[in-house]
């Protein structure tokens, strides 16, 4: 149970700020745990720990389902999910982390502070290709939440409608990837003491989350998202800069 202070503390921010913006539960729980943690450890209690949010956030925060936007989003996820799996293995973690961590601290405060920067007009293709990437960072590591994200709010759509369509998104994306993560073999016994860690942990600090999310204004929860990837991708460069520079 080595490290299981450092699973709990990363669990419960991380369910805070799921339960506020409706995703990013694997940024901000690797931004503690890639610290320490064997990468593929990471990865499955990442993926564990967002289903688990996305499930309790069904129950707390009921927002519209609304099939037509999302199945573009879907489609994409579901092609996307099994290439994130079959890439883990090879995947060079420390230049994947610095690699969205710069895309993040750069586009993220842009999106944040030009407050009149232009919308894009969504389609069905756009859609579908955010999906495609949030599915393959889903099978990575349970970022599903990021891509889709940034392209519902360029494409502005309203916190209610885009709260819909990350929530509903991530819970069937995260299923997917857990579903494949045990058929794969990637997660073992020895990995169950630390699931054991992770869902009590975020409990109550998702249920608070959630809580505060049904108070915030359009605007605040448009600071808030944009304002929590910034801090994601300036997170995961403080990890990965060093490792690169150290080779």
């Amino acid at each position: 149970m080595d490290g299981w202070w450092l699973v709990a503390l990363g669990a419960a921010v991380a369910g805070f700020v799921q339960g506020l913006s409706g995703f990013t539960f694997g940024m901000v729980s690797m931004s503690f745990w890639a610290w320490a943690l064997d990468p593929r450890l990471a990865a499955a209690l990442a993926v564990f720990g967002s289903l688990t949010g996305q499930l309790l956030a069904v129950f707390s925060v009921r927002r519209g389902f609304d099939w037509k936007m999302l199945w573009p989003f879907v489609a994409g996820g579901l092609a996307g999910v099994p290439l994130g799996v079959q890439l883990l293995p090879m995947l060079d973690m420390t230049w994947f982390k610095a690699v969205l961590g710069a895309i993040l601290a750069i586009w993220c405060p842009t999106m944040l502070f030009a407050a009149r920067l232009p919308r894009i007009k969504g389609s069905r293709v756009g859609d579908c290709a955010a999906g495609l990437v949030g599915g393959v960072m889903g099978g990575i590591g349970g970022f599903t939440g990021v891509v889709p994200t940034l392209w519902c709010t360029l494409c502005g759509f309203d916190k209610h409608a885009q709260r819909a369509v990350i929530q509903n998104f991530n819970l069937s994306m995260l299923a997917v990837t857990m579903l494949t993560y045990l058929g794969t073999g990637m997660i073992t016994r020895d990995m169950l003491p630390m699931f054991a860690v992770v869902a009590p942990a975020m409990l109550v600090p998702t249920l608070l989350g959630t809580r505060l999310y049904m108070g915030i204004s359009e605007l605040a929860f448009r600071r808030i998202v944009l304002g929590l990837l910034t801090c994601s991708g300036v997170t995961l460069l403080i990890s990965a800069v060093p490792q690169l520079l150290a080779r």
